[in-house]
């Protein structure tokens, strides 16, 4: 369950392990990681991860841990994992109704852009990036509870709301016009 050192981005980037990181920071510490992981700095990159004097990460590691953590939602998985939570593939529950409701929406959108075209298609974005953002404010909010006492059941109910988040992010995915499922980076 847990990250090693080697692919936990936050300790990759010598961040606490925390759901309310700003981008200013992550981009500070990333940069300050680049720096040592620079082949002039005595860093190369060896392709275990590690620079090649094993002080710190490689860039790849680098980036890896810079991109992960700038994304919200990424972030709250590699924290979740961090503090010991069920994988996505472990508990796969969705909340009640959810999956009804996503089922109802998506007709509803294929319809709707069938008959609106782009306009609909841009309110029906507008609609998904305003769930991510409440999804987001809910992940803060567990995330804040569950640091003043961790629990299993906050830890699933932490799970439950990714996988209903990524729902909501395939679906913003989808709704890209430029989007192909044959060439789509699924994750």
């Amino acid at each position: 369950m847990s990250q090693t050192n080697k692919t936990n981005p936050f300790s990759t980037l010598n961040l606490p392990a925390r759901f309310d990181l700003d981008a200013t920071a992550i981009e500070r510490a990333y940069l300050t990681g680049l720096t040592s992981a620079h082949p002039d700095a005595g860093g190369g990159g060896s392709g275990d991860g590690l620079s090649e004097d094993s002080d710190g990460p490689d860039a790849a590691t680098l980036n890896q841990a810079r991109m992960t953590l700038l994304d919200s939602e990424q972030r709250a998985v590699a924290l979740l994992d961090v503090l010991g939570g069920a994988s996505a593939s472990q508990c796969k529950d969705l909340p009640d109704g959810f999956l009804m409701e996503m089922m109802t929406r998506r007709e509803e959108i294929e319809e709707q852009i069938a008959d609106g075209g782009n306009e609909s298609r841009s309110n029906w974005e507008a609609w998904a990036r305003e769930e991510r953002a409440s999804y987001t404010n809910e992940a803060k909010a567990l995330f804040d509870a569950i640091a003043e006492e961790s629990t299993l059941e906050k830890l699933v109910d932490i799970r439950v709301l990714l996988n209903a988040w990524r729902y909501i992010e395939r679906l913003i995915e989808q709704l890209d016009p430029e989007y192909d499922p044959a060439r789509a980076d699924f994750r």
